[in-house]
């Protein structure tokens, strides 16, 4: 017995049906109509679509036309008849202008009266049942009945007298009608094409140079990406869409820029930062590990906590900046007691001589308690750290809709070229570098962006008196019933 086949491996790729990705990459090679080919394509599909419609309406409106002026001349050979009907001095032949009329006259009994000299006298035009509705309406008839080539129109006006009614028929060719509105759509069809190819080719070329302005630009971003991000995007002198884009980009590049150069920065001067206690730690380690036994662990563990200490609060502070950087404003949180939270802050320097100037009423405030706290204590410590004997705190109302806490020091102050900037992340000034002394340099950030947070504003001004520093804060009032 023979064995049976074994079945064909369809993995092979003889054998197997091709994959999947042949086909994506087979797909790939159309390449779909850009920005400019597709506007084309609509401009002209859009133009052609009128185009049609205009010429159908065209064509609708010439076809009434031609066919109003026939009625309109075969009711006045019509009416002309009449009156000669009714002074009894019909001719016979009737006289008519053009060998493409037809006229007759007929009884209430359908006899032919009287007739042009190439009209029928024995039958009329029209059948007696058409007579009714071919009174100054018109008809079209076949033009076969009265001997003639196409079709006819008929129109119907009342003649005679009370005694002896009669009716005058009057019958025009339509041919003509008929061979100006075939000229004029013949016309229509053999200018379609060329000019709707003219109007591609016009839509082309308008629409390459309404989009020329949007190429610059990708070259620009083009080359902005291939360098540093440093650069301007290049913008039309038009005052249109495109140009207001180009501004609009350009702002955006320029708050990316900024922005990146404030990552930059603050990522530098967080390194440094964090270095400087790392190093503190390192060298007091390395320091006692080579004394051995002759090490005073009593004090390097206290130089040793102070410095984790300080690494604490920066990263601490780091966190709290990047939280504050992409949560949403938190406004209207719950009310906060002004008067109590100053209070409150002031109790953690009781060796120190904080004062609370009292209010005259409890004032309270809209915000977050901890983020509230947090902007006192931050500007408490920073004015203890530089007052040289005193440090006074106060709320007072600030007009209806908020309230102002202050804190005034009696230290050496800040310039006033220098108060906006120390708000800015790891900036101190040259007095307070000192690792004892001064901070990191991010309680002042802090406590702007948590203020902003809150709704409010924070100032910073000279002490009245002075010497010293007096940092005001406003913050949304709580609204009063």
């Amino acid at each position: 017995m023979t064995e049976p086949a074994a079945p064909a491996d369809r993995s092979h790729p003889d054998t197997g049906p091709p994959p999947r990705t042949a086909g994506r990459a087979r797909g790939r090679r159309w390449t779909p109509l850009g920005l400019r080919g597709q506007l084309m394509v609509i401009g002209v599909l859009g133009v052609s679509a009128g185009l049609v419609v205009g010429g159908l309406v065209l064509l609708a409106v010439l076809n009434w036309t031609l066919h109003r002026n026939v009625d309109t001349e075969a009711l006045r050979t019509a009416d002309a008849i009449a009156l000669l009907a009714a002074e009894d001095a019909l001719p016979d032949p009737l006289p008519v202008a053009g060998s493409q009329v037809r006229v007759q006259v007929i009884d209430a009994r359908g006899r032919v009266r009287a007739a042009s000299i190439d009209a029928d006298r024995l039958v009329p035009m029209v059948r007696p049942e058409q007579v009714d509705r071919t009174a100054r309406a018109g008809i079209t008839v076949p033009g076969q009945r009265m001997g003639l080539t196409g079709p006819m129109r008929v129109v119907a006006v009342p003649a005679g007298v009370d005694g002896d009614p009669l009716t005058v028929l009057v019958a025009r060719s339509l041919l003509d009608v008929r061979q100006s509105i075939h000229v004029v759509q013949t016309v229509l069809l053999v200018s379609f094409p060329p000019l709707v190819g003219l109007l591609a080719l016009v839509a082309w070329r308008a629409v390459g140079a309404t989009l020329r302005p949007v190429e610059a630009l990708r070259r620009g971003a083009e080359e902005i990406t291939g360098r540093d991000g440093r650069g301007q995007l290049p913008v039309p002198a038009s005052q249109d869409e495109i140009h207001r884009l180009a501004v609009t980009l350009n702002d955006m590049l320029d708050r990316l820029r900024a922005s990146r150069d404030r990552e930059r920065a603050f990522v530098a001067d967080a390194a440094h930062e964090l270095r400087s206690p790392l190093t503190n730690l390192r060298t007091e380690l390395e320091v006692a590990q080579r004394l051995g036994d002759r090490t005073d662990w009593g004090a390097i563990s206290v130089d040793l906590l102070a410095d984790t200490e300080r690494l604490g609060r920066l990263v601490d502070d780091l966190l709290l900046l990047a939280r504050l950087d992409e949560a949403p404003p938190a406004r209207g949180t719950g009310p906060v007691a002004l008067g109590a939270l100053l209070t409150e802050v002031a109790a953690r320097h009781p060796a120190t001589s904080v004062q609370v100037a009292p209010s005259a009423a409890p004032l309270w405030a809209v915000g977050d308690l901890d983020e509230l706290r947090r902007v006192l204590v931050n500007l408490v410590d920073n004015a203890v750290r530089h007052a040289r004997s005193r440090v006074l705190l106060s709320v007072e109302p600030d007009g209806p809709a908020y309230h102002r806490v202050t804190v005034t020091d009696d230290g050496p102050g800040i310039p006033a070229v220098d108060r906006e900037r120390v708000f800015g992340r790891f900036t101190r000034l040259d007095v307070a570098r000192d690792r004892d002394a001064g901070g990191a340099g991010l309680g002042l950030a802090i406590v702007r962006e948590l203020v902003r947070r809150a709704g409010g504003s924070v100032d910073l001004d000279d002490a009245d008196p002075p010497p010293g520093l007096r940092v005001r804060v406003t913050l949304p009032a709580l609204p009063t019933e």
